[in-house]
C-alpha cells in the first residue's frame, strides 16, 4: 500500500474546502432570501412545544418554485441529522452526538486516504462526506440547527424531507464509498477464483504413459 502524494492531500482538502464554501454560501443565500427575522424575543433553540411542534427562529418567506408541484427553495430549520433524523432529541444529545461524529468522520477518512487505503472511487468519495459533515456542523455551532432549502414534492400527494447541499454531498460520497467498497470485494473474489485454478493445475497428476506390449516372436 503507497501513501498518497502531499499534492494528492493538498487537492483533496481544496476540494473539500470548495464544496464547504458552496454549502454556507448556498444556506446564507436560503437565509437572506427565503426566511426574514422574527419579530420579538425567538422561541428556544430546537425545543418542542407542548403540542410536539418545533418553532422555527426565523420567519419563513415564499417558497420559490423551481418546477412547479415538484421542486422548489423554500426555508427550513432542521434540528436533528440529514433529512431531519433525530429531530426531536435533545439539544445536548443533537451536539454530542452531530459533533463527535462529523470529527471522526473527517479525521478517519481523511487518514485513511493519505495512508493510500481505499480503491479508485474512495478518494472522491473523502471531500463529499467531509466537507457535508463539516458544513452542517458549522451550522449546528452557529445556529443551534442546519439551514435546509430545497424542497422536493410530488404535486400536493408527497413531499421529502427538506435538505440542503451538505446532505447532497454526503449521499453521494456514501454511494461512491459503497460502490468502491463492492468493486474491492468483487476484486478479491476475483482473485481468490484465479489462485484456486492455480493450484488445481499444480496439483492435477501428470498421466502415465501407456506400457510398450512386447511383441511376440
Amino acid at each position: 500500500m503507497t501513501r498518497r502524494s502531499s499534492k494528492a492531500i493538498a487537492i483533496a482538502v481544496a476540494a473539500t474546502a470548495v464544496l464547504v464554501a458552496a454549502d454556507l454560501g448556498t444556506k446564507g443565500w436560503a437565509v437572506d432570501a427565503l426566511s426574514s427575522e422574527r419579530i420579538g424575543e425567538p422561541p428556544p433553540v430546537c425545543e418542542p412545544t407542548s403540542s410536539g411542534g418545533i418553532p422555527m427562529q426565523r420567519v419563513r418567506s415564499e417558497e420559490i418554485s423551481l418546477i412547479e408541484g415538484y421542486l422548489g427553495f423554500s426555508y427550513a430549520e432542521n434540528c436533528g441529522a440529514a433529512f431531519g433524523l433525530l429531530n426531536d432529541s435533545p439539544d445536548w444529545v443533537r451536539r454530542s452526538v452531530f459533533g463527535l461524529a462529523a470529527l471522526a468522520a473527517a479525521i478517519a477518512l481523511f487518514w485513511m486516504f493519505a495512508q493510500g487505503k481505499g480503491g479508485p472511487l474512495f478518494p472522491y468519495s473523502v471531500p463529499l462526506i467531509v466537507s457535508g459533515a463539516v458544513g452542517n456542523l458549522v451550522d449546528r455551532v452557529r445556529f443551534g440547527y442546519v439551514v435546509d432549502f430545497i424542497d422536493f414534492h410530488w404535486q400536493d400527494q408527497w413531499t421529502y424531507p427538506t435538505f440542503n447541499v451538505a446532505d447532497i454531498t454526503i449521499t453521494i460520497g456514501v454511494v461512491l464509498l459503497l460502490l468502491d467498497g463492492f468493486r474491492k470485494e468483487e476484486g478479491a473474489d476475483d482473485e481468490a477464483g484465479d489462485d484456486d485454478e492455480e493450484a488445481d493445475d499444480e496439483e492435477a497428476p501428470a498421466s502415465k504413459p501407456k506400457p510398450k506390449r512386447k511383441r511376440t516372436a
